[in-house]
């Protein structure tokens, strides 16, 4: 499969597994899985026909590693994101000292008076390296990186939780712990 195929399968899966499954007809199960035979179902009802073998290719090669199989390879989810109502199931984790969240130069007059919100999401997504935080930032324009003082958010009561693919997602990062 080409990268702009690739592309275009990542987005349908995160539209259908994280915002819109109802656009297709799927209801997602408890931690936001879905069966595989299903998703492929209901995405070639709609014109959007994605092979098992294609379906493998994305969730292996997608660099933010949004999506997974469960152990027995018949069920689906996405990993975090999510705007529907869902339960990921994540247990509470100890996050480093530092985390990280990319950016652009437009949203920091909001994030410096408000902080770091959700918006339409569950929780905050906080990237574990600058690295990351950076391509993340890139998405939208030239990135702004923030460091997330977590150790000190930690100690204050703030729940972490950490996602299959590495995310650290917290319900929100107030003015007073971002630099």
């Amino acid at each position: 499969m080409n990268e702009k195929q690739m592309v275009r399968v990542s987005k349908r899966l995160s539209l259908h597994l994280r915002h819109a499954p109802e656009q297709i007809g799927l209801v997602l199960g408890p931690g936001g899985w879905v069966a595989v035979d299903e998703l492929l179902e209901a995405l070639a009802r709609h014109g959007h026909r994605v092979s098992r073998e294609e379906l493998a290719e994305v969730v292996a090669r997608n660099d933010k590693k949004r999506f997974a199989f469960d152990d027995t390879g018949t069920m689906i989810r996405a990993n975090q994101g999510h705007s529907v109502p869902v339960d990921l199931g994540l247990a509470e984790a100890v996050p480093p000292g530092v985390l990280f969240h990319g950016t652009v130069t437009a949203a920091l007059p909001a994030i410096r008076r408000e902080g770091l919100r959700p918006m339409k999401r569950h929780h905050v997504h906080l990237s574990p390296d600058e690295q990351t935080a950076t391509r993340v930032g890139a998405r939208r324009g030239k990135p702004v990186v923030l460091r997330v003082d977590a150790a000190r958010m930690t100690g204050d009561g703030h729940r972490f939780f950490r996602s299959d693919n590495g995310v650290w997602l917290v319900a929100a990062v107030p003015p007073e712990y971002l630099r």
